[in-house]
């Protein structure tokens, strides 16, 4: 069960790269962010954001995310640190990223976050029509059983 839930986080975050993220250390609330995936990559990915961002210090943080469908919900565990490598920048560079910087790449203001990915705790609802029954009435029994729920390694 691990890999398929696995590879089912990876398949839905593809769909919807939107995460929700804070820093472990501060009070402060999260933020939405894209992620920029890499299919070869599962061990970490990489936001765009700005020098005086939340995140910027880098550090343990978190991530949440939600499926489009809401079909998988995850919790993700890991460092932030700042990407400095320009191939890397330039890698994921699009118009959609150039038109939020005015100076694009070479913007003082951008920053380059890499998350380094420790581990996701995912859940996956039963989406059966007995399923939604047992959700939406409450009479699940155990909520245990209501679909796959697992903590992955993502190292």
């Amino acid at each position: 069960m691990t890999d398929d839930i696995r590879a089912a986080m990876w398949k839905a975050m593809a769909q919807s790269p939107f995460l929700m993220v804070k820093l472990d250390t501060g009070h402060d609330h999260a933020e939405p962010l894209v992620a920029q995936l890499d299919e070869d990559v599962h061990g970490k990915f990489w936001f765009y954001t700005t020098r005086d961002n939340r995140i910027a210090p880098g550090g343990p943080a978190m991530a949440q995310f939600a499926a489009r469908d809401h079909r998988l919900f995850c919790c993700i565990s890991g460092t932030l640190v700042e990407e400095a490598d320009p191939a890397v920048i330039e890698r994921y560079w699009s118009p959609t990223i150039d038109s939020w910087y005015d100076g694009g790449r070479s913007d003082p203001d951008l920053l380059m976050m890499r998350f380094d990915l420790k581990e996701a705790e995912i859940w996956q609802p039963d989406s059966t029509l007995k399923g939604l029954f047992r959700l939406m009435s409450g009479k699940g029994g155990d909520p245990r059983k209501m679909g796959q729920h697992d903590v992955v390694s993502l190292e």
